[in-house]
């Protein structure tokens, strides 16, 4: 049975404004870009939240041949964020960005968010893209972080979404869900679990957005115009999550 069409992005008339986010972990672009490009274009996303986007020799300029191949701009992230990265298509006016770098525990992985403030129609819209801990101390304090960040960049409506390494029924994961719409369990279109690629059996990459944000679908595409089967094991080890969502003028 094919699934249910996701609506494309509008604005309208009040200025609210429905938009398609998606969410995805790209393994460093150490796989296929190309077809990592065509699965991103096949999503025809507002805004993608990457993690573990290139962070070392030439990064730049590896994140700008992604974004120009997916017909979108670099918004912030990228090496100075630790490996999350914020891209966005014209629609979006950006007001600020901000990388931030979070506390390092000795022999870990440094972490950090990408975010920024962008308004597409009428709408104002914080965005922090994530990738949470392995360890599971260091991970509970990160999301606490993500909240806390949330509140202090003081917008009417905010979306987070990222790789967390953890399940639904993990703390982190229900810390964040605690406090925000978990877009999957709110509206689930298309498949649940996105990890490995090859044969996915756990959900540990997530959309959520604030109390307010009306969730239209969210989950892993399928059955898109363009989207392959093959591309999207081919383009990393994690599957993308995509939503479409509405947000209020502000």
């Amino acid at each position: 049975m094919a699934m249910p069409t996701l609506p494309d992005s509008r604005t309208e008339p009040d200025g609210s404004t429905v938009i398609r986010v998606l969410s995805y972990n790209i393994r460093s672009m150490r796989d296929d870009n190309e077809a990592l490009a065509r699965v991103i274009r096949a999503c025809a996303p507002d805004l993608v939240f990457v993690q573990e986007a290139p962070r070392f020799f030439r990064w730049r300029k590896r994140a700008a041949w992604l974004a120009a191949h997916t017909d979108l701009v670099v918004l912030s992230g990228g090496a100075t964020a630790a490996g999350p990265l914020l891209l966005c298509s014209l629609r979006a006016t950006v007001e600020r960005t901000e990388d931030l770098l979070l506390p390092l525990t000795p022999g870990l992985h440094r972490r950090g968010f990408a975010t920024a403030v962008v308004r597409i129609g009428g709408a104002r819209i914080g965005l922090l893209s994530c990738h949470l801990s392995l360890q599971s101390a260091e991970r509970d304090a990160q999301a606490g972080m993500v909240l806390d960040r949330l509140k202090a960049m003081d917008v009417p409506h905010t979306i987070v979404a990222g790789d967390l390494n953890d399940r639904p029924t993990g703390r982190s994961f229900r810390l964040l869900a605690g406090e925000l719409q978990d877009c999957w369990a709110l509206a689930p279109w298309g498949d649940e679990y996105t990890s490995p690629a090859e044969h996915p059996r756990r959900r540990i990459d997530a959309i959520f957005a604030t109390h307010g944000i009306e969730v239209l679908g969210c989950g892993v595409p399928r059955d898109l115009p363009g989207l392959d089967e093959a591309d999207l094991r081919a383009a990393t080890d994690h599957l993308p999550v995509l939503a479409a969502l509405r947000v209020p003028a502000s």
